[in-house]
C-alpha cells in the first residue's frame, strides 16, 4: 500500500480508501461486510469512508463493529453530514443543531471517541456558511473530530468555506467529489482552486459504479445484482448505460491487459494520477473484489497509455463544471 498526505496536513492515509455506501447494512450481511473490511485490512488498507446516511444509518454500525479490536491509533476513519437521518425538520443540512447532534449519533455508531474527517455531505444553500463553518471548528476543539472536510463542493463554495476556516483556525483538508474516467468535472475549476488552497481529492466512484469494470455490455440487460439494480446506486449508473459509451469501455480492455491490470485496477489507477487526489475510495460486496481492487495502488500510468485512454473515452466524457450540484433546498 502507498500513502499520501491529505492536502496540506500531516495527515497520511491510505491511497486507496475502503467505503462502504451502498454495501454496508443494505447490499450485504453484517457478515459478508465484515469479511470485505478485514480483506481491506489484511491489503494495508488504513482509510474507511462512510456516512451517517448510508442505509439510513445502519452502515456507520456496521463500520464500527467490523473495526472494533482493531488499534484506533493505526486507523483513519472518516464520516459526513448533510443528508436526512430521521423525519424532523432539523435532521438534515448544515445547521448547527444537525451538526453538532449528528457527530455524537455518529460516533456513538461508529463506537469511537473521534473521527479523523468529518465532511460536509453536500452544500447547504439553506444555512448561512458562517453557521456552518463555526459548528465544525467546535466539533474540532471538541476533540471529536480532528480535521473537516467537504463533498461535491464547486470551487467558489470551497474557496468560501476555505477563507472562514483560516479565520478560525480549523483544518480543512479536502473534498470528497465523484472522480473517474467518464466523469471529469473537477478538473477545470475544482482541482486547481484545491490545489491553490492546500486541499486534496478524496474520490467515489473511481469505477464508475461498476461501468469501467467491463461488466456492462451493450445491447445486453444489466447483469442481476449488480450496482444498475440497486435502488440507490442505480441512479447513478443510468446515463452511463449507453451502447457507444459502453462499446468505448470494452475498446479499454486490451489497454487494461497490456499494462498487466484489470479493466478495474486500471480504471481506480487513472484516479491516482490526479496529483491532487490523496485516495480512491473503493467498495465491495465480496473480499475478492477488495484484493483486486487494492493492486491498483503504487500503479504508475505512462503518458502514451493516458492519452490512448483519452483517445478512445473523450467523445463520452463529461467535463462540465456545472455538474457538480448540491440540492437548492434541503432534502
Amino acid at each position: 500500500m502507498e500513502f499520501r498526505h491529505l492536502g496540506r496536513s500531516g495527515l497520511m492515509i491510505s491511497e486507496i480508501a475502503y467505503g462502504n455506501w451502498i454495501t454496508h447494512g443494505s447490499q450485504v450481511e453484517a457478515e459478508t461486510a465484515h469479511a470485505c473490511v478485514r480483506a481491506a485490512l489484511d491489503a494495508g488498507i488504513t482509510t474507511f469512508d462512510t456516512a451517517d446516511v448510508y442505509a439510513g444509518t445502519k452502515a456507520e454500525a456496521v463500520l464500527g463493529d467490523a473495526l472494533k479490536g482493531e488499534r484506533r491509533a493505526g486507523l483513519e476513519i472518516f464520516t459526513k453530514v448533510f443528508w436526512p437521518t430521521g423525519p424532523g425538520r432539523n435532521d438534515r443540512g448544515l445547521s448547527r443543531k444537525h451538526i453538532m447532534e449528528s457527530i455524537d449519533g455518529s460516533l456513538r455508531r461508529l463506537q469511537t471517541d473521534y473521527v479523523d474527517l468529518y465532511q460536509a455531505h453536500r452544500y447547504d444553500y439553506s444555512t448561512p456558511l458562517e453557521e456552518t463553518m463555526l459548528a465544525f471548528a467546535d466539533v474540532v476543539r471538541q476533540g471529536k473530530a480532528l480535521y473537516i472536510g467537504v463533498s461535491e463542493w464547486r470551487a467558489e463554495e470551497i474557496r468560501a468555506a476555505a477563507g472562514l476556516a483560516k479565520e478560525l483556525h480549523v483544518p480543512l483538508i479536502s473534498n470528497q467529489p465523484q472522480y473517474n474516467m467518464l466523469w471529469r468535472v473537477i478538473e477545470a475549476e475544482v482541482v486547481p482552486t484545491c490545489e491553490e488552497l492546500g486541499l486534496s481529492q478524496i474520490v467515489w466512484s473511481p469505477i464508475a459504479q461498476g461501468v469501467l469494470t467491463g461488466k456492462y455490455k451493450p445491447g445486453q440487460p444489466v447483469p442481476e445484482g449488480s450496482r444498475a439494480t440497486d435502488a440507490s446506486g442505480g441512479n447513478f449508473i443510468k446515463r452511463m448505460l449507453d451502447d457507444d459509451l459502453l462499446t468505448r469501455v470494452a475498446q479499454l480492455a486490451p489497454l487494461a491487459e497490456e499494462s498487466g491490470l484489470t479493466l478495474a485496477q486500471l480504471a481506480v489507477a487513472w484516479t491516482l494520477q490526479n496529483r491532487n487526489v490523496a485516495a480512491a475510495i473503493i467498495g465491495a460486496s465480496r473480499p475478492e473484489q477488495v484484493a483486486e481492487n487494492v493492486k491498483a495502488a503504487g500503479v504508475k500510468l505512462d503518458a502514451g497509455l493516458l492519452k490512448r485512454i483519452d483517445e478512445i473515452l473523450d467523445p463520452v466524457v463529461e467535463r462540465d463544471p456545472a455538474k457538480t450540484v448540491s440540492p437548492a433546498e434541503r432534502p
